[in-house]
């Protein structure tokens, strides 16, 4: 009933905004922006009759600046309008045929004593069709923070206390960085890049074959910063904040007709501490049996330092390569306390344990890319080759002193453990695209990655080796892939039809011939996207992809860390992808000060990956990845930017879905998530509150509860915008907690999780030779 009355809506909407005005000729034109001289998009475009002032019509520019509008001859004023810029107007404007109009050239606003002033800057999120694009420049609340901050405030996206990153609710999202898959997203990477290191995110739900068949719920694109000013230019930036967060980074560029060279320096070191509780109630037979109370204080320092350098030669205006190289070295350092309660069935103390963990984790990873851009006279022909090597090495060191102190005193037990991983990955990329006319293009590619994973891993229990744990696994995976894609419009129509092939090969084996998996298999991934313009402010989207989610390495690793043996976690190489046919409804509305982006979208997967808890022979918890089954997921989705006055612009997002799996666990639930963000800014200071709400939902044996928390950012250009300062305050009400439930055969467990209170940061930002719209240039 719900599905037909939301068709029923949207079928209105198509009926209104269809009835156009009579009309028999069509005028259009481009906005820009007169300092820069950049395509101004989402610029307001008004129609207003000369003789009596009436608006007729209203539209918005595109992505690169430009409107049409079709109406009857007659003598008009043509206005053209954006945030922070002189509005700009053609007066008494006589159109009797097909025209071409000049370019408006919007200014800013001239500055004056007493007065507010809007200083013109891309809308903090742009909603399109295909993605959602949050511009970071814009957003306060992420000054000072890392990409998970970025994350955090993107629209449809969440990421939980674990660094889970999930889209719509769905954590088989896949992360690019620029476009391609990154050393940056590897071992915790993302809590590494710093957010002034990121122009904007892409969220890309429904993605055609031209991108990776990785990732069932879609992909999430980060862009990175790049310079393309002329010139020497160079920026610092320095971050303080409590608790502690320190961060120093140096970035300088320079650029002339032939070349450009680029480098990139940071330090940073970042404190975070956590707080979690468990109460476990163990059955025997249905009856309570006992209890398990634990407890954990974690404090945990990351120091990363990072360089990146190159370069770009131009041979010619339409030929460039690009050779660059990226190290990072971060330590991670922490002390975590355990306290566990054992009781009887009537909460009698029975037993009580401490222990102290000692963790110290050394990372390095590089990264060498060189890129071929070819572009030729016919606009929109490029081709590109682009080679990128990976190697990274992990140097996992835990030392855990535990001792029961009740009813007796016990001699301690020292637990030791080490884990090195290393991997080495090369990629190999090539894009063709080549148009036809100015309606239709076709575009194809291939594309390989060949990747190696080792993980070293030994455990000594009072320094004598743990035979079942001490083992070397290596893990490969190779996977080439080739795609096609047609995109052509029939009037209103525009279409998008592709088709990717991708040739799997991934296998696990070891030392001690334990296990010796391997897996080849052949997938087709079709993708359809069409695309039907009832007029200028309103249309709809229909899509269909094929997706893939392959196990993550540490999704398979069976051998990890032995901190807590009460709670232990060990991977599954025998994990299977999972498979995903994924439907989506939407429409866009650009309406005077509205931006309205409604969807609708149906995902069904098999082999889908859930965590299972089971209880092993010593009577602990042990949590493992399998395929569990199938799921079908409906939901429903809205986001809204409107901005009623000049100096605020108001952002909405909600999520409502309904899912249903089946196989070894058998779950119907609901979920509802939702993001505001007001934004206030004016000529050199700016106001920003983000408040975001993820609802309560169950999957698997798990039963989570809802939680919400507010941040807050303020800003200010100094010395002609020279500099900036930043403050930035999240989970200020202390209220993102993870509380939830989970059930087993003979147990239950609540547990409790929490960072401890609000984060402060201050950034100050001084440009040297740039401008503030000037972009650092940044890793691929």
């Amino acid at each position: 009933m719900k599905k037909i009355v939301f068709i029923t809506i949207l079928l209105s909407f198509a009926t209104i905004y269809s009835q156009e005005i009579q009309k028999s000729i069509t005028v259009s034109g481009k906005v820009i922006e007169k300092k820069t001289a950049t395509a101004i998009e989402f610029a307001t475009i008004t129609l207003i009759n000369s003789s009596d002032g009436k608006v007729i019509v209203e539209t918005i520019t595109d992505g690169k600046g430009t409107y049409s509008l079709k109406i009857t001859p007659g003598k008009y004023n043509i206005k053209a309008e954006f945030i922070g810029l002189e509005s700009s107007t053609l007066e008494n404007f006589d159109l009797q045929n097909n025209q071409v109009l000049p370019p408006f050239l919007l200014e800013e606003m001239p500055t004056q004593l007493e007065t507010i002033e809007i200083q013109t800057e891309k809308t903090t999120i742009e909603h399109k069709l295909d993605k959602k694009v949050f511009n970071v420049g814009s957003d306060l609340v992420s000054k000072g923070g890392n990409a998970i901050d970025i994350l955090n405030n993107v629209p449809s996206v969440s990421v939980n206390y674990n660094g889970a990153v999930s889209l719509r609710g769905n954590t088989g999202v896949r992360i690019l960085i620029n476009g391609k898959p990154s050393v940056l997203t590897a071992n915790n990477g993302l809590e590494q890049i710093p957010a002034e290191n990121i122009e904007k995110v892409e969220v890309i739900t429904n993605p055609s074959s031209k991108y990776d068949s990785e990732g069932t719920a879609g992909i999430i694109n980060i862009i990175l910063k790049k310079n393309k000013s002329k010139g020497f230019g160079s920026s610092v930036q320095a971050t303080a904040g409590i608790p502690d967060n320190y961060a120093l980074g140096y970035n300088v560029n320079y650029k002339n007709k032939k070349i450009n060279i680029f480098s990139d320096l940071r330090y940073r070191y970042i404190n975070f501490l956590g707080k979690e509780s468990s109460s476990r109630t163990i059955y025997d037979d249905n009856v309570i049996d006992s209890y398990l109370n634990g407890t954990v204080d974690r404090d945990r320092t990351n120091r990363t330092f990072t360089t990146y350098f190159g370069g770009d030669y131009y041979f010619n205006d339409k030929n460039m390569i690009t050779l660059s190289y990226f190290y990072r070295n971060n330590t991670s350092r922490s002390t975590v306390d355990y306290a566990f309660n054992y009781l009887d069935e009537n909460r009698n103390p029975e037993r009580i344990s401490n222990a102290k963990e000692a963790y110290k984790e050394p990372q390095t990873a590089n990264q060498i890319e060189l890129n071929y851009i070819k572009t030729f006279a016919k606009e929109g022909q490029k081709f590109t080759i682009n080679l990128q090597y990976d190697f990274w090495n992990d140097d996992e060191n835990e030392s855990i002193v535990e001792q029961e102190i009740f009813p007796v005193s016990l001699p301690f037990r020292a637990l030791k453990s080490r884990n090195i991983e290393s991997s080495k990955d090369f990629l190999f990329q090539s894009d063709y695209s080549l148009p036809f006319n100015e309606k239709s293009k076709i575009e194809f590619g291939i594309k390989g990655e060949i990747r190696r994973i080792n993980s070293d891993y030994q455990a000594y229990d009072n320094n004598v080796a743990i035979d079942s744990l001490n083992n070397l696994l290596h893990y490969d995976e190779r996977i080439i892939g080739a795609y096609v894609q047609y995109g052509s419009s029939i009037k209103k129509l525009n279409y998008l039809l592709g088709l990717r092939i991708e040739d799997s090969n991934t296998g696990s084996n070891d030392r001690i011939n334990q296990f010796n998996i391997d897996k080849k298999y052949t997938d087709f991934f079709p993708t359809a996207h069409f695309t039907y313009e009832f007029n200028d402010i309103f249309n709809v989207q229909l899509s269909y992809s094929r997706r893939i989610s392959r196990p993550e390495f540490w999704q398979l690793n069976p051998f990890g860390g032995i901190a807590d043996r009460r709670n232990i976690r060990i991977g599954n190489p025998d994990l299977d992808p999972v498979y995903t046919n994924s439907y989506e409804l939407g429409t866009l509305i650009k309406w005077r000060k509205f931006i309205i982006n409604p969807s609708l979208y149906h995902q069904f997967s098999r082999n889908i990956f859930e965590d299972i808890r089971i209880t092993n022979t010593d009577g602990f918890l042990v949590e493992q990845a399998i395929n569990s089954g199938t799921e079908s997921r409906i939901g429903a989705e809205i986001s809204i930017s409107y901005s009623p006055l000049k100096w605020l612009t108001l952002n909405g997002e909600m999520n409502y879905y309904t899912f249903e799996q089946k196989g070894i666990f058998n779950v119907s639930d609901k979920n509802f998530t939702s993001k505001q963000s007001t934004r206030i800014k004016f000529s050199t200071w700016n106001f920003q509150t983000n408040l975001n709400y993820l609802g309560a939902t169950s999957s698997g044996q798990y039963n989570s509860k809802s939680q919400y928390w507010f941040d807050l950012g303020m800003g200010k250009d100094i010395w002609n915008e020279r500099a900036t300062i930043t403050l930035k305050a999240d989970n200020i009400f202390d209220s993102r907690i993870s509380k939830g439930l989970v059930r087993g055969n003979d147990y239950t467990l609540d547990y409790n999780f929490r960072s401890v209170g609000p984060r402060v940061y201050a950034t100050f930002t001084y440009r040297l030779n740039r401008k503030k719209s000037d972009r650092d240039r940044l890793p691929e």
